[in-house]
């Protein structure tokens, strides 16, 4: 009977399941699973390969064409410059022949026995050159470079050629200048460039020179035969082996690629005095950029070159490619164009079933989403009131510490210290859980670090050990600080604590203070001027990836029990919430530099100076009128307590809105008189119960006619935050009881002389 009525109850709970399902299924029905990406990936690769197929097609249909022009160009320009060459040499070697004979005609005559027979010298001149259309004139000329006898004229004309750079060559042995530049001939009278030999006597004494001047028309207008006229891609010139041009075609001025001192591929090839190649370079003739083939004419210091200008060749490849691309890529655009039209249908297709898909689960998604949001709403919350709660337990005890302090309690001294150092690991603890939080507030303040480093050395060294030194170097005129002094002092802590287990055996460590500035074109990723604060030790250095996870929070390479790994985390967050930003460079057996860039203070460092008392005057009260806004009994109890031993009037209430009824009645009661509020200040929590929190009042209040000063106290950042918008002194808990004295004080002495003030 039991089991029959187990399976009763199963097959109930079945049948309940099976009933939601199917309720659930009648508002979402169940749409068919659909493969959409096995059906995308396979348009999408036909796609891919209508558009990869033709393009690598046309891409290697392309690169193969114009390989294969380059190398026909390449081709051409050999076959050309050969036969340039071949004609060259055949000139050059009749003009040495011809320099031979009239060397020969003149041997063992002087420059007066030339002179004595130029007549018929003369003669043998003009019928040796005057059957080759390419010698424009053959002149003899004397050691002292001038004209004896020529061709062209009878008498010779007085002629020198002493200064001319081919002359002066020939003298003095230089090969080059057998061949001349292109100039305006002395003899001749037209645009030559001449070929010369040098005349010796039977001792070898240098006797004279035989020119013969060679028109470069010639060779142009060879040239231009040979290319086939101005259409031709090519390019032709005769060079000598400094690249000065002789001739060349098409004819006009060089552009500057072809004036001396113009390096390039051809020139320097030339340089080096090889006989033969082919480089790219621009043209020395019209600047473009070509293929240009060169060979040595002979023995002699000459060349001839070809060029074939790239143009030509991208223009023949740009024609053929486009009617590559037209004939290869029409039917492809459409197989493109019906490949995603469907694509567009399967999209849609997919969007629709993912509409049913949605709509049948964003029940679970919103109920899902709503739970991890209140999760994370109330860890936040939880912890953020754990602080707040525990800073209002810190504020009772630090109030009644400092009662009995006030009381002189001396028999109680010793433990009074041990309830004040609680109270500073209590202030930590609070300050680590706002982190958790993200409520931690920062009381930045103006730092003079020349005067406040120095102090530090009791905290460092204690932190330090004995068995580590410690050395301070600051510079010059350092920068004041925009800090919060409390979590600097907590990061030097850190980075000391980390270095002196970093030296067991003991060591160095430095503290450097210097100003930096940095600019956005530096690449830094902060910019502005900032104090660096350099902590070096000389421990035994981290290793790469441990050094790459220092900044890690909860990482720690020592023994458990011995850190927590939040020690660097937090000297990292402080400097970045600063607006500054940490550094750490180490290496193994080199020790450890952890860098804090801290942003430079734009006021001056307020000067200390102790609290003046307050005169006693007569009719001067001997406190404040303090209306004290707190809604936690113990604490009000406690800060009213220590404000009345202060000397002043404390009038306290429960929270804002009772604080704003009392004033308003107040200023409702006065308003006739004209006398100012029995108040001289207000000092407010900010976290209350109610309809106005502590801001809310402090914002009120300035509508005032009459000015009442405010003092807020918060232990939120956010609070603190939005606090700092109004005219109010802010101090996060837990204060300072000092601090806030030292304020009173100030705030007393000021009323004390103000002519409105009831005392006055």
């Amino acid at each position: 009977m039991t089991a029959d009525r187990s399976d009763s109850v199963d097959a109930n709970a079945t049948d309940v399941r099976i009933a939601d399902v199917r309720a659930d299924e009648a508002v979402f029905p169940a749409v068919p699973e659909q493969n959409f990406a096995v059906r995308r990936m396979t348009l999408i690769a036909l796609l891919v390969a209508a558009v990869l197929v033709p393009c690598v097609f046309v891409a290697a249909m392309a690169f193969n064409d114009l390989r294969t022009r380059e190398a026909d160009a390449t081709d051409a320009t050999l076959r050309t410059v050969r036969v340039a060459e071949e004609h060259a040499l055949k000139v050059f070697d009749m003009n040495e022949a011809l320099d031979a004979r009239v060397v020969d005609l003149v041997q063992g005559l002087d420059d007066d026995g030339i002179r004595a027979r130029e007549a018929a010298i003369h003669e043998k001149l003009q019928t040796m050159g005057g059957g080759y259309p390419q010698v424009a004139a053959v002149s003899i000329f004397g050691r002292e470079g001038t004209l004896l006898a020529s061709s062209r004229f009878f008498p010779a004309p007085p002629v020198s050629i002493r200064q001319r750079e081919d002359f002066v060559g020939i003298r003095d042995g230089q090969v080059l200048e057998h061949v001349s530049k292109v100039m305006v001939g002395h003899v001749a009278g037209e645009i030559v460039f001449n070929t010369g030999v040098a005349r010796r006597g039977d001792d070898g004494a240098f006797e004279g020179v035989v020119s013969v001047a060679l028109r470069p028309s010639y060779f142009n207008a060879f040239y231009r035969e040979l290319l086939g006229g101005a259409d031709s891609p090519m390019t032709m010139a005769l060079t000598r082996s400094d690249a000065s041009l002789l001739a060349h075609y098409p004819t006009g001025a060089p552009s500057k690629a072809a004036q001396p001192g113009h390096h390039n591929a051809y020139i320097e090839a030339l340089a080096e005095g090889r006989r033969a190649g082919v480089v790219r370079v621009r043209s020395p003739l019209d600047g473009q950029r070509s293929i240009v083939a060169f060979r040595r004419v002979g023995s002699y210091p000459a060349y001839v070159a070809v060029s074939y200008r790239t143009s030509a060749i991208w223009a023949g490849w740009y024609r053929h490619l486009s009617v590559l691309i037209l004939s290869t890529f029409v039917p492809s655009i459409v197989l493109w164009c019906v490949t995603w039209l469907s694509l567009k249908r399967l999209a849609a297709e997919e969007e629709a079933w993912e509409r049913w898909q949605a709509e049948a689960s964003m029940r679970r998604s919103i109920e899902s989403a709503y739970r991890q949001s209140r999760k994370m709403e109330a860890l936040g919350n939880l912890v953020g009131s754990v602080a707040h709660d525990f800073n209002n337990l810190l504020m009772i005890v630090s109030a009644n510490v400092q009662i009995l302090r006030r009381r002189g309690a001396a028999a109680f001294d010793r433990e009074l210290s041990a309830v004040e150092r609680a109270l500073k690991s209590g202030q930590s603890l609070t300050r680590q859980l706002l982190g958790v939080a993200r409520k931690q507030p920062l009381r930045n303040e103006t730092l003079d670090v020349e005067r406040w480093l120095p102090g530090c050395r009791d905290l460092l060294r204690a932190s330090l050990g004995a068995k580590v030194a410690l050395v301070m170097d600051v510079g010059a005129d350092v920068w004041p600080m925009q800090v919060d002094v409390a979590e600097l002092e907590l990061a030097l802590i850190n980075v000391a604590v980390n270095a002196r287990d970093a030296m067991p055996n003991g060591g160095r460590f430095t503290v450097r203070a210097k100003n930096v500035t940095f600019r956005h074109e530096e690449g830094f990723p902060i910019t502005g001027d900032f104090v660096q604060l350099s902590l070096e030790d000389t421990g035994v250095g981290m290793p790469p990836d441990v050094l790459a996870r220092a900044f890690e929070p909860l990482y720690t390479t020592k023994p458990k029990g011995m850190g927590t790994g939040l020690g660097l985390p937090q000297v990292f967050a402080f400097c970045e919430r600063s607006g500054g930003l940490a550094a750490i460079d180490s290496a193994i057996g080199a020790g450890t530099s952890v860098r804090l860039y801290l942003p430079r203070a734009t006021e001056a460092p307020k000067a200390e100076r102790p609290a003046e008392p307050v005169a006693q005057e007569a009719g001067v009260p001997h406190g404040l009128r303090i209306l004290l806004v707190e809604d936690n009994d113990e604490v009000a109890a406690g800060t009213e307590a220590l404000l009345q031993m202060m000397g002043h009037e404390v009038t306290c209430v429960f929270n804002a809105d009772a604080a704003m009824e009392r004033l308003d009645a107040e200023r409702a009661r006065h308003a006739d008189t004209g006398e100012p509020l029995p108040f001289d200040l207000v000092i407010s929590d900010i976290h209350m119960p109610g309809a106005l929190n502590g801001i809310d009042l402090a914002e009120r209040v300035q509508s005032f006619e009459t000015r009442l000063p405010v003092i807020l106290v918060t232990g939120y950042a956010e609070e603190l935050e939005r606090a700092r918008h109004v005219d109010a002194r802010v101090l996060s808990k837990p204060f300072d009881i000092a601090l806030l004295d030292k304020f009173l004080q100030t705030l007393q002495r000021d009323l004390a002389h103000s002519p409105t003030h009831p005392s006055s």
